[in-house]
């Protein structure tokens, strides 16, 4: 029988307690049933990067006693999760015989009127800390608490001690729309998309485009894009949408520059100026080979500073420093990070590199600030922008009709190197990254190099760090799309300087995670979708499924034992879709263009024959559950590429026949583009998220003919039914 387990003698181990204390995965279960043990040079890795020492024997011993004292010692754990509508017990720990009391401040600032009653704790063993008896006791919660981030106070005797009290939802309300029927709308990498007024990469203007024409024209109810989340401030850009500097803020290099209020107000001069720029960027709208972001925004980055130059009037100048003083701390730990990239340079990771020497308190970064007031505050300006674009598009979208709008997406982490680790570098783990074992899809494993957030301060802050992140997500938004989101469960972390096969899980809480979800989706009447695909544990699943999270249902890898589960099987809470951005389009794929492209990478493990054979099987297999379940007529299969739309089509028709609640129809499946938009595990080897829109015979599809054109409007009737 194979082992699956850890033996008794293994979990007796000092390290072994010490990695489990800590929420430190010792073993794990592959995504082929394989069990594999977590080496010990990995485990002592990993619990650095935790801020624990483990680097020998009596260091172990001193870490869990360490440990052990300060959970027992504390009165009340610093993050304390409520759910709305029911009566809950926070467990305390107090001396023998001592009886806790307890007040709550709401978010609000007032004091909570219910009574907190004392009560048993666990019924958990006393002990000793400090020569003195500890026990747990509790105090209970009434129902009635409302939803928000409240503040408990805790005293037993002469000690008092607070706690973050997160009052949640128990799960996220259904939107009505979604009660009884499904909804329906767009994928789209917003960047490929370009209009006649882009800059040579789509915008936010391009963006409420392409909301409120897939809507009047289509009846889609939203759009799914990219990552729009904030980038460098010069370039070289990053290409990837998923590894960004700041997860709060948002990409200004979206913004239209015709689009700004004060534009309209600009002399014929300045007009003029800003048309000279634009004629240079438009060229980069016809390239159909790639996305040259770094030409754009140095000539848009130009046409901007001319605006904010150009000054604002007395209320827009309010309006400006409202925004400034609500995003406080956040806005100026981007703008300070841009502020010294701009005159430094772009971080390097290297130990005399100024974001390695330096920190936000530095004489240095203090005089760079005073020394450069106006480039400071044009970094400010932009996010504020930015912001009200972003924000226009929605309204636009909501305002046309549309159900939910934009689906934003939100990336796992990250750059190791951006303004989020630079400003709070203790709300991260150093010496690890993020990214994913081995699998089927990825046999060498992933490496994101992305800074995983430490468990232990999340919890030590009231989780701030992620709570400003999710309201930034859902302030214009009315759904969000959580990249991995068994991230909120555990994830991957690998050591520095080892392969992403040499990596362990760590655990995260969830449920407090899943919580804060909860409350900002309820307050945005939004809704949430958690990527899930690849090894999801039950455990996982069943959570998702309680607190109303949406899961992935992707037709290419609803398949177990060699063959395809019909549609009317999959997950009801879930968002359908074909496939997704790294794959290549349905037309791609079946004409095996992944294949092609992992061979000439040299991404495939053992031979392209047995590679390619696999393919073809699946490839089979899927035509044999579309035939079976009427939505392919087997005689078109006579000759495939001639009718590679009316097989493109069948793939959608099964979403419709699932019961999924949302669906989602990829905008490069409408015309009919084969180029994957990413290859995961390649970087500058593969053209990553550079793949402008374009049609199968590699024609630009501009934004003006995107709802016109006869093949996407053809899917659009596959995607309503008809």
């Amino acid at each position: 029988m194979t082992e699956s387990t850890e033996s008794a003698e293994r979990l007796a181990r000092p390290l072994i307690h010490l990695a489990r204390l800590v929420g430190l995965a010792t073993s794990y279960i592959g995504m082929s049933d394989d069990y594999h043990e977590i080496d010990d040079d990995v485990l002592k890795a990993l619990l650095g990067a935790l801020g624990v020492d483990a680097h020998d024997d009596d260091a172990i011993d001193d870490s869990v006693v360490r440990i052990l004292r300060e959970r027992h010692g504390r009165l009340v754990a610093p993050t304390v999760l409520h759910v709305v509508g029911k009566e809950d017990r926070v467990l305390l720990n107090t001396g023998i015989m001592q009886i806790p009391s307890a007040t709550i401040t709401l978010e609000n600032g007032d004091e909570y009127q219910g009574a907190l009653e004392p009560g048993a704790g666990d019924g958990s063993q006393a002990y000793e800390v400090d020569g003195k008896f500890v026990a747990t006791a509790s105090i209970t919660i009434p129902a009635d608490l409302p939803m928000g981030y409240h503040t408990l106070h805790v005293s037993v005797g002469d000690r008092t001690q607070d706690a973050t009290l997160i009052s949640a939802p128990e799960r996220i309300p259904m939107l009505p729309a979604m009660e009884h029927d499904q909804l329906w709308g767009w994928m789209a990498q917003l960047y490929s998309i370009r209009s006649a007024g882009s800059w040579g990469v789509g915008d936010f203007e391009d963006l409420k485009t392409l909301m409120v024409d897939s809507h009047s024209k289509t009846g889609a109810d939203f759009m799914l894009v990219n990552p729009l989340h904030a980038c460098e401030p010069v370039a070289p850009l990053t290409p990837s949408p998923y590894l960004p500097i700041s997860r709060r803020f948002i990409n200004f290099t979206y913004i239209r520059p015709e689009a700004i209020e004060e534009y309209a107000g600009l002399g014929d001069d300045l007009k003029s100026q800003i048309g000279e720029l634009h004629a240079q960027a438009e060229p980069l709208n016809g390239d159909a080979q790639i996305i040259d972001r770094d030409s754009m925004w140095r000539v848009k980055m130009h046409a901007l500073w001319l605006i904010f130059k150009a000054g604002r009037s007395e209320e827009r100048q309010k309006a400006f420093d409202d925004y400034k003083s609500t995003s406080a701390e956040g806005l100026e730990a981007y703008a300070t990070w841009c502020l010294c990239y701009d005159k430094w340079g772009a971080p390097t990771g290297e130990a005399d590199s100024w974001e390695k020497r330096l920190d936000k308190n530095s004489d240095e970064v203090q005089g760079l600030r005073r020394q450069f007031p106006d480039t400071l505050d044009f970094y400010r300006w932009l996010e504020w922008i930015a912001d009200e674009q972003l924000g226009a598009a929605q309204q636009a979208a909501k305002d046309a009709g549309m159900q939910i709008g934009l689906m934003a997406d939100m990336a796992v982490g990250v750059h190791p190197s951006g303004s989020d680790v630079w400003w709070n570098p203790e709300c991260f783990a150093k010496g690890a990254t993020v990214g994913a074992p081995p699998d089927y899809f990825n046999q060498q494993g992933q490496d994101w190099s992305q800074p995983p957030l430490n468990p232990i301060e999340l919890e030590n802050t009231g989780y701030l760090t992620y709570r400003h992140m999710v309201q930034g997500m859902f302030a214009h938004a009315g759904a969000v799309r959580i990249d991995h989101i068994l991230g909120l469960f555990r994830l991957w972390w690998i050591p520095s300087g080892r392969t992403p096969k040499d990596g362990a899980y760590v655990q995260y809480d969830s449920e407090i995670m899943l919580g804060i979800l909860a409350l900002e989706a309820s307050r945005a009447h939004g809704v949430v979708v958690g990527e899930d695909l690849g090894v999801v544990p039950d455990h996982v699943s069943t959570s998702l499924s309680a607190h109303q999270v949406l899961g992935c249902a992707v037709e290419w890898f609803e398949q177990m034992d060699g063959k395809f589960r019909a549609p009317k099987d999959w997950r009801e809470f879930s968002l359908a879709s074909v496939n997704t951005h790294d794959l290549p389009p349905a037309a791609g794929y079946l004409a095996y263009e992944h294949v092609e492209l992992r061979e000439r990478l040299g991404l495939i493990e053992g031979s392209v024959e047995d590679f390619e054979q696999n393919a073809r099987a699946e490839h089979k297999a899927m035509m044999v559950m579309l035939i079976v379940n009427g939505y392919l007529d087997p005689d078109l299969l006579k000759d495939e590429k001639a009718h590679e739309q009316e097989i493109v089509e069948a793939l959608y028709r099964g979403l419709r026949g699932s019961p999924c609640k949302l669906l989602a129809a990829s905008i490069v499946d409408g015309v009919g583009e084969l180029r994957a938009q990413n290859q995961p595990g390649t970087n500058n080897e593969y053209p990553n998220w550079r793949i402008p829109l374009a049609d199968g015979k590699g024609n630009v599809v501009p934004l003006e003919e995107l709802f016109s054109n006869t093949r996407l409007l053809s899917l659009a009737k596959v995607m309503q039914g008809r």
